[in-house]
């Protein structure tokens, strides 16, 4: 019983002194380097190194990628950017752009089926990387027929 006592006493003053201690203040917000600019072969380099590695749902290794994840794996290599895993939240980032404004590293999404949602990364003239369902890793044409028919909307996140 006095064991117990004791580690009751001990715990009591261990949330007390929590209790008293002086409120933490809250950090600064780490400095955000200014955006780099990017061009067509810094997309074109990470490309290389995933090129061909199968799609695959929720996949985020050169085992198996998803659209989203390669897109996030992009921007975290080229800019140091966390983007959210998801293509329906990546489709809320940045500002809208319309197809004649594009320019690389824009990222294009598309409305593949009723509830299906896909994005790519444009890298100019015409051409985005994606992770294909068919094909893996690859370069596409938005005149493709298929991308073409697709084509929902486009957003920069760098200015």
């Amino acid at each position: 019983m006095k064991a117990l006592t004791g580690t009751l006493l001990l715990w009591l003053l261990l949330i007390l002194s929590g209790c008293s201690s002086a409120p933490s203040q809250p950090s600064q917000p780490a400095a955000v380097p200014a955006p780099k600019s990017l061009t067509p072969s810094d997309f074109k380099t990470v490309l290389q190194q995933w090129q061909g590695v199968p799609y695959r749902l929720g996949g985020d290794s050169h085992k198996g990628i998803d659209c989203s994840g390669f897109v996030s794996v992009t921007y975290q290599q080229l800019l140091d950017m966390s983007l959210p895993r998801t293509v329906e939240e990546q489709a809320e980032l940045g500002f809208a752009v319309t197809r004649a404004q594009l320019r690389s590293g824009d990222l294009l999404f598309f409305k593949t089926g009723r509830l299906r949602r896909h994005v790519g990364i444009y890298l100019g003239n015409g051409e985005f990387m994606h992770a294909s369902t068919s094909q893996g890793v690859t370069i596409s044409s938005i005149n493709n027929e298929y991308w073409h028919r697709h084509y929902w909307q486009a957003r920069r996140l760098v200015p």
